[in-house]
């Protein structure tokens, strides 16, 4: 009981949980922003027809946001 008792103290004395999220939200929507955005630079850059700068960078970001997510919500088990 000990356990669960210092857990529920942790959880209120702490920012409400909904805040955590929030702002891994904003982090989820800033890396693929900044990974597609940063494709984009490099389409504009190469001239090329096909966009295949955007898809690579776009869905290695996507990639890379939902490993983040994985991560965090692996920690908070």
């Amino acid at each position: 009981m000990d356990k669960m008792d210092e857990k529920k103290k942790e959880r209120e004395s702490g920012p409400p949980v909904y805040v955590k999220y929030i702002g891994l939200s904003f982090q989820l929507f800033g890396i693929i922003g900044a990974g597609t955005y940063f494709g984009w630079w490099l389409q504009q850059r190469s001239e090329m027809k096909f966009p295949i700068w955007i898809l690579v960078f776009c869905f290695f970001s996507v990639f890379v946001a939902f490993y983040q997510l994985w991560v965090s919500m692996k920690r908070d088990k």
